[in-house]
């Protein structure tokens, strides 16, 4: 927010610099982003007036003005094309100085001499507009000092608020916060109620009255638009970064720089009815305020009238109900709409405006009515005007309620590590607007007032204390607390050595946001529906991930566009499932694999990535678990998954992971150069390592036996290793699978499978009738449980 100082020391003026007051702003969380001056530096500019303005007799875009400084006149060339007699202007006399070092001199301009400078607004460094001289107030008083008669020895203050400081998007919170800290007087401007004049109101309806449990509104009759907004108000706005656009706009502009309650102006003769403040029809159309045409959404609160919606509440106005030049009846709005109504609306249709900005952090829900008379008296004052009573529609059950907190000394000497007078609490708590009451010998009992929102706990009481105090007068020590070191079991796998290994097998680690997109969640998990965001950040992070798929694959995505052909990509986060109980959150370990197998190289070839690649990396992460060779892959359908290669992982009955080509539509849908392979891995399932423990070697030989098994197509190898390890018993040392085969000489429905088997004992030599008697027991069971036959 920007703001003017002297509009700032207008209500609370310590006696203190200018770099002081930003510098303990700045220190009690308020930051300063620049301070600026409100003008350049010039010196010599009067008010000026033009007696006459004739045609240069040498140039046509030249004009010979006569104009005057009060006690003299002087002859002065100008290009602008608004010069003419009549009006008020910066003059600046020869001998002026513009900047640090443009002086102002006798000139000849094409054969006629020119004795000073009538200069714009951007020539003085006030605004950027050099279309044409800078027109004064007719009121102005010829001969003052420009600098004097703007009050342009000012600096304009930029200052960064958190979004929980809401109260301080205006003059009134920013000298509450001036005020608590140097103790100054507050001078709050006076607003007395406006009495009516006519009976004539509008109806208002709450609709929806959680989204706005307050609303008021007043008509007021036969204003004059005409008339312009006294430059006191101008240039307020302008050093507040907000532009001049007729009276009653310009009115509601202030009352919301001034006490921080954004406001509307209707213009009456546009409402058909009354008032209806409810949700948009989804699909409704409107024109807004500047130009743009919008389809409202279902959720979208609206200003409407008993025909069609009037105003995007809280953002913006419509086009066709707006104050315009024609404007002779106004119907002013000022209205509390709840923050969650509001949060996040203005960027689902890439809007941002001063009122969105405010009701998204919060406006005081006791100020409406202030406001109102404030701004009617402001109008009055400027366009006349006849005003009728305010109509209030509120809906108590819906509106925040005030807080009261307990306050106790000794947590403050806990949280802040030193002694604070009860003088200092009570000062600095009834500076903010707080009301205390003393409740027992070091208690307080604290009333928080509706504009601060932010404060709810007795801990963010203790916060505004140190802000108010000091940060950097709190004292530093030491902790002294007893701290034991927490064991650190040797058995739990942990995630680094994963991140190590998957980096040591080719990897990347890549960090992906946990906000997708709600159609890429679909793509991805269609059966699971996606926790969606209250406000989100972009329409296209609007649900949080239910896998970290998506992420990986926009950035292969990514990558891909970039001519990077070979991607290898991994990714440890949060997943989150909405369930019944509850938010389920899920650490996986996720992977993403497109390309070639190896890397480009001379020795290498260009064979493409496998299903049987990716399962091989899948398998060393799993081979950290103590649950090692338990470990089992099924097949399984999935949505977003090649049904041909696609695998579920199990420990036991208990599903600890997924791997396997994304669907070929998919890859299509999301424009990837295919094949792309991908697993995830539930972390906390396969993080139990094994407690490493010596055993010695054996000295007796192994025993290696070779077994060609004919099988139905449907046998799964894993089952088969499964029936093997349980038959083999402690002889089997190595089991693994080394060839399949399907064709030639075999049945049809059926395939060969070459398993190898070693054995061994630690203690003594296997004999060959101890190892048949295994391979034996190992073949029939093998018999028995899948038909299976020795190839021939």
């Amino acid at each position: 927010m920007k703001f003017s100082e002297q509009w700032l020391r207008t209500w609370v003026n310590p006696d203190v610099s200018r770099d002081e007051l930003v510098a303990r702003l700045s220190m009690t969380g308020l930051e300063v982003d620049s301070v600026t001056p409100a003008a350049g530096e010039f010196s010599g500019v009067v008010v000026g007036e033009i007696l006459s303005a004739e045609q240069h007799p040498d140039a046509d875009k030249l004009r010979v003005c006569r104009v005057s400084n009060g006690s003299e006149e002087f002859q002065v060339v100008c290009g602008a094309p608004n010069a003419r007699a009549g009006i008020k202007i910066p003059f600046a006399m020869v001998g002026a100085v513009l900047g640090e070092d443009f002086k102002i001199k006798k000139a000849k301009l094409r054969g006629v001499e020119s004795f000073g400078m009538l200069c714009s607004a951007a020539e003085l460094q006030i605004s950027e507009d050099h279309d044409g001289l800078y027109e004064l107030p007719q009121d102005a008083p010829v001969g003052q000092s420009v600098r004097e008669y703007l009050g342009l020895d000012d600096a304009i203050i930029e200052v960064d608020l958190t979004p929980n400081r809401g109260d301080c998007l205006s003059i009134a919170g920013l000298a509450r916060e001036v005020g608590a800290n140097y103790g100054a007087a507050v001078t709050r401007v006076e607003v007395a109620p406006v009495a009516a004049v006519h009976d004539d109101v509008r109806p208002v309806e709450l609709v929806a009255p959680e989204a706005c449990p307050r609303y008021l509104g007043r008509v007021i009759r036969n204003v004059d638009l005409s008339r312009a907004t006294p430059l006191w108000i101008v240039e307020r706005l302008r050093r507040s970064d907000i532009r001049s656009i007729d009276a009653v706009v310009d009115i509601t502009n202030y009352v919301m720089l001034e006490l921080g309650q954004p406001m509307h102006a209707f213009d009456l003769a546009e409402i058909k009815g009354g008032i209806r403040v409810r949700l948009a029809e989804e699909g409704e159309k409107l024109v807004l305020l500047d130009g743009q045409e919008i389809s409202l959404r279902a959720d979208t609160l609206v200003i409407a009238d008993h025909e069609r919606p009037l105003a995007m509440a809280g953002i913006m106005g419509g086009e066709h109900s707006g104050v315009s030049e024609n404007t002779r009846d106004l119907f002013l709005e000022s209205a509390f709409f709840d923050t969650i109504a509001i949060a996040g609306k203005a960027r689902g249709y890439s809007l941002h405006t001063d009122s969105s900005h405010r009701f998204e952090r919060g406006v005081d829900w006791q100020l409406q009515r202030e406001a109102m008379e404030r701004a009617t008296a402001l109008i009055l004052d400027v366009v006349g005007g006849e005003p009728g009573p305010i109509v209030e529609a509120a809906e108590q059950g819906a509106l925040p309620t005030l807080k009261q907190i307990t306050l106790r000394n000794e947590r403050i000497t806990q949280m802040l590590g030193m002694q604070m007078s009860e003088a200092d609490v009570v000062g600095y708590l009834k500076g903010l607007g707080l009301g205390v009451s003393a409740q027992a010998e070091g208690q307080w009992q604290v009333d928080v007032p509706s504009h601060r929102f932010d404060i709810s706990i007795e801990v963010d009481l203790i916060e505004e204390l140190a802000r108010l105090y000091g940060y950097n007068r709190l004292p530093v020590s030491a902790p002294t607390a007893a701290l034991t070191l927490a064991g650190k079991p040797e058995t739990r796998g942990e995630l680094p050595a994963l991140r190590r290994l998957l980096v040591a097998r080719g990897y990347h680690e890549a960090i992906t946001y946990s906000f997708i997109e709600p159609g890429l969640s679909k793509q991805f998990e269609p059966q699971i529906e996606p926790l969606a965001l209250a406000n989100p950040i972009s329409s296209d992070m609007a649900v949080m991930r239910p896998s970290l798929w998506p992420g990986l694959s926009k950035a292969v995505q990514y990558n891909q566009n970039r001519q990077q052909g070979r991607v290898r990509l991994f990714e440890s986060g949060q997943r989150f499932i909405p369930a019944a109980e509850g938010l389920q959150q899920e650490v996986m370990l996720s992977g993403i694999v497109t390309g070639s197998r190896q890397p480009e190289g001379w020795a290498n070839g260009a064979e493409k990535i496998d299903f049987f690649d990716v399962k091989a990396d899948v398998e060393a992460i799993l081979a950290q678990s103590a649950a090692g060779v338990s470990f089992r892959f099924e097949p399984v359908e999935h949505p977003a998954l090649h049904p041909g290669q696609s695998a579920r992982i199990l420990n036991g009955d208990e599903q600890v992971g997924l791997m396997g080509a994304l669907h070929p539509q998919l890859v299509a849908d999301l424009d990837l150069n295919g094949p792309v392979f991908v697993f995830e891995l539930a972390l906390a399932k396969i993080c139990q390592g094994q407690l490493p423990r010596f055993e010695e070697l054996s000295r007796y030989p192994e025993v290696r036996r070779d077994i060609a098994l004919v099988v139905d197509r449907t046998v799964l190898a894993e089952d088969l290793l499964s029936c093997i390890r349980a038959e083999a018993g402690a002889y089997l040392k190595n089991l693994g699978l080394f060839d399949v085969y399907e064709g030639k000489g075999i049945d049809p429905h059926r395939k060969s499978m070459a398993i190898g088997l070693t054995l061994q004992d630690s203690s003594r030599t296997l004999t060959d009738d101890e190892v048949n008697a295994v391979m034996d027991r190992v073949l029939q069971s093998l018999e028995q449980g899948f038909n299976a036959t020795l190839r021939k």
